[in-house]
């Protein structure tokens, strides 16, 4: 996908859902777009385990942490297995780990710091819901785009059609 965070701004205004400063980037891509997999989990990442290991298809795991800045949904073991998966990325709200080898992945990853603490792994959370990023509502009816200028998230179905200009 070509289309950069402001293009989609520009073009369709306040439907491109604009996530809050603040999100960091630590993976190789700096760069990144893909229809979104919402993951709902505070300081546990067993779901997120579970989803890297399915095939990505060039999508975006969105991951809702709750903004917890106390432990890491996602380090370097999670960070492969996503790039062995053919995911485009992932996007935390919450922290990763790792952060050096995060940052020769060939997946964009951003989140809003680090923390050297692994999170627990007692199978909690759920997949496929509505969730909350950073105050922005993101659903698996979207598609999230990832560039140095933020992140946005857009229905998918919007990007089918002509925008305003």
């Amino acid at each position: 996908m070509d289309l950069t965070t402001c293009d989609l701004s520009d073009a369709h205004g306040e439907r491109a859902r604009v996530v809050a400063p603040g999100f960091r980037h630590f993976g190789g891509l700096p760069r990144f777009a893909g229809p979104v997999v919402t993951v709902k989990c505070f300081e546990d990442n067993s779901r997120v385990k579970e989803l890297v290991a399915t095939a990505g298809e060039g999508r975006v795991l969105v991951v809702d942490g709750g903004g917890s800045t106390r432990c890491a949904l996602l380090g370097d073991m999670l960070g492969r297995a996503a790039v062995e998966s053919g995911w485009a990325g992932i996007v935390v709200w919450g922290c990763v780990r790792d952060a050096a080898v995060l940052a020769t992945l060939d997946l964009g990853i951003m989140a809003i710091a680090t923390s050297p603490r692994r999170s627990v792994k007692n199978g909690e959370g759920q997949v496929g819901l509505a969730i909350d990023l950073a105050g922005t509502r993101c659903t698996p009816s979207d598609t999230l785009v990832a560039d140095a200028d933020g992140i946005v998230v857009i229905e998918t179905a919007l990007l089918a059609t002509p925008s305003r200009a």
